[in-house]
């Protein structure tokens, strides 16, 4: 039994140093009003979570019961149209919060799926310790209004862009912001997010490869 303690002393230092150094965290040390305490409280609620490639986050039907931060990994949410394809409604990459708001808030089932591309290392944070800790932290939840705003203008923009930007130039776009996807993700899914078939993407990468200057 003895022998027990100073592996479990070192399980917890090695824990507490993946929550010091992990860039995951940066989501809330960017927000510029927590104090040291609060956000030592916060990141230490998060528990450590590995999926394999292909496995699924959540389930289409489910309701979401917690959210998570992607340390390494590369995930995608994807609902299914009224003819049964699967079309990809979003990529997540490093240091995101993977989440399905409406799920998670209005307590209501999903109508997406969330599935890892790659094999992911997240740090999930259970809804029942969020809304504990939401309400203990008065900055917590200042952090959250500015996450919310952030996320639907990024919405809005990607909604924008859809009808006044080129397919090339939103495959160029996302290529810029998120790398990862053009890396990692199957062709048909790159085109489903962009809203075209996955021939004309190959077509489009064809003709940045042979013209870059002139995209």
């Amino acid at each position: 039994m003895s022998l027990l303690i100073p592996i479990k002393i070192l399980i917890l230092k090695s824990q507490n140093i993946n929550w010091m150094t992990s860039k995951a965290f940066d989501v809330y040390r960017d927000f510029p009003f927590f104090f040291q305490e609060e956000l030592d409280e916060i990141i230490q609620a998060h528990e450590k979570v590995v999926f394999q490639k292909g496995e699924t986050i959540l389930q289409e039907g489910k309701m979401a019961n917690e959210y998570y931060i992607l340390e390494k990994g590369l995930a995608r949410s994807f609902v299914n149209d009224f003819n049964g394809n699967d079309v990809t409604t979003n990529f997540f990459t490093e240091n995101e919060i993977i989440i399905d708001v409406s799920s998670l808030f209005q307590r209501i089932p999903t109508q997406e799926n969330i599935i890892c591309i790659t094999d992911c290392e997240c740090w999930k944070l259970d809804f029942d310790v969020f809304q504990e800790l939401f309400h203990k932290i008065p900055n917590l939840r200042e952090w959250g209004r500015a996450w919310m705003s952030q996320q639907l203008f990024l919405y809005k923009q990607r909604s924008v862009e859809m009808f006044t930007l080129s397919a090339t130039k939103r495959y160029l776009h996302l290529l810029e912001q998120k790398s990862q996807v053009i890396q990692f993700a199957p062709l048909k899914q790159i085109a489903s997010y962009l809203g075209i078939t996955d021939t004309s993407l190959s077509r489009i990468r064809k003709e940045i490869v042979s013209h870059p200057k002139k995209n």
